[in-house]
């Protein structure tokens, strides 16, 4: 284990959290106790004076490459997850009440009576005010990830790290629940994932962070304390670096 500071490694993160994350032992929806929990996590970090950003999925609800989509027209079923994000990060917002936090909605799609639209200096203004910002609507554009808005995002507020929060602990040399033999990397460089195909995020994303430069973090949010360990500069994960 590398040795930590007491003060935490990151100023400010953009944190990717899919729908899936929300849906926790449930077929489908949101399931409370996992939304709060998760909440716990954040909460942790933002006690230390991170400033947080958070990009949320829609799977637990609609994605638009899932079968429920087939048939549909692909920008129309796109549109119809990004809407689902956006329940999403009014759900996430509300739980994060609940814990104490302040935090605010910005969506990429235009609801107004429901979330603000999303203005890049609004946006860091609340963070630097010690807010967190959910970004929802995906990047407001269909044939594009919420993987990828959390790299665009990531890189207009000048977050130091994507922190990409998933069910497994990092990044595998494979499947860890199909092969046993399957290792851990503590640490790979971006070239290195290209070259052995493993699948941090999709190609988009997963360009749009090389080029700025931007370092990713992959990590179980299910296992307590991995953020918190993550933003203090320990050995958590897989960090993917330039």
């Amino acid at each position: 284990m590398t040795e930590a500071s007491p003060n935490p490694k990151f100023k400010r993160i953009l944190l990717k959290l899919s729908g899936e994350a929300l849906m926790g032992s449930d077929a489908y929806g949101i399931n409370r106790q996992t939304i709060s929990e998760i909440v716990g996590e954040v909460k942790s970090v933002v006690d230390l004076g991170v400033q947080v950003g958070v990009v949320i999925g829609g799977g637990n609800i609609f994605r638009g490459v899932a079968p429920a989509a087939n048939g549909m027209d692909r920008a129309q079923a796109d549109y119809m997850g990004m809407l689902a994000t956006v329940m999403n990060g009014l759900a996430l917002q509300d739980a994060m009440r609940v814990a104490g936090m302040v935090a605010r909605v910005q969506s990429a799609l235009n609801i107004e009576q429901v979330v603000e639209p999303y203005i890049r200096g609004r946006a860091i203004r609340y963070l630097e005010q010690g807010r967190t910002v959910i970004f929802a609507g995906g990047t407001g554009n269909p044939f594009f990830t919420t993987d990828t808005a959390a790299a665009l995002r990531g890189a207009e507020i000048g977050a130091e790290i994507v922190l990409k929060a998933t069910k497994v602990d990092g990044i595998y040399s494979a499947d860890p629940k199909k092969d046993p033999l399957a290792t851990r990397y503590d640490k790979i460089s971006f070239n290195e994932a290209i070259s052995k195909s493993l699948a941090v995020m999709d190609a988009t994303a997963f360009a749009l962070c090389r080029d700025q430069k931007l370092p990713i973090n992959v990590f179980s949010i299910f296992k307590p304390g991995a953020l918190k360990r993550v933003v203090m500069g320990e050995s958590e994960g897989t960090l993917v670096y330039c």
